[in-house]
């Protein structure tokens, strides 16, 4: 009996959404919808092309390398024949900036000083006066046991050239 009192109201359910029913409310909706005016698709903005940047300063001193002071300038001076030697074949040490070389001990063989130098790699290397090191032309004049003397020439910002000392002090470690 159950069965069929459930068969009867679902067809009774059914029997509301008959097609025989008026829907007049639904067709009225549809037609306001399709008598509105049709939307426009904003065109495809236009874009300007990319113009790549030139980097005009690669020959410039580098923001991050220590500017040339002026109570070095006005200690050497500056002399119209300083100029580097751009001829000559490049050391090794040179490849790397003065501020990562450090002086780690000295070697004395046939009575010539050697001095030898950490660059910011790990690697050791012997130098001795006449030697070059440093990004800066740095060739260097004298050399101790404790420390060596670097003349650098480096640009002085007028279109010339300027000498300037610097040193590699030994750096001792405690144990």
């Amino acid at each position: 009996m159950k069965k069929y009192s459930a068969l009867l109201s679902a067809l009774l359910v059914l029997g509301g959404c008959s097609l025989d029913g008026n829907h007049s409310d639904l067709r009225q909706k549809m037609a306001a919808v399709k008598h509105k005016p049709k939307g426009q698709i904003e065109p495809v903005p236009t874009f300007t092309p990319y113009s790549p940047y030139v980097y005009s300063a690669a020959a410039l001193r580098s923001p991050f390398i220590r500017p040339v002071l002026e109570a070095d300038q006005r200690l050497v001076g500056r002399k119209l024949d300083v100029a580097p030697d751009l001829n000559r074949q490049k050391e090794l040490l040179e490849r790397f900036p003065f501020d990562g070389l450090s002086m780690v001990g000295t070697l004395s063989r046939g009575g010539q000083l050697w001095a030898l130098i950490n660059d910011s790699d790990g690697g050791i290397h012997r130098i001795t006066v006449g030697n070059y090191l440093g990004k800066n032309h740095g060739r260097v004049v004298n050399a101790s046991s404790s420390q060596i003397d670097v003349l650098e020439i480096v640009p002085d910002g007028t279109g010339g050239w300027i000498e300037r000392p610097r040193a590699l002090t030994l750096e001792e470690k405690d144990n």
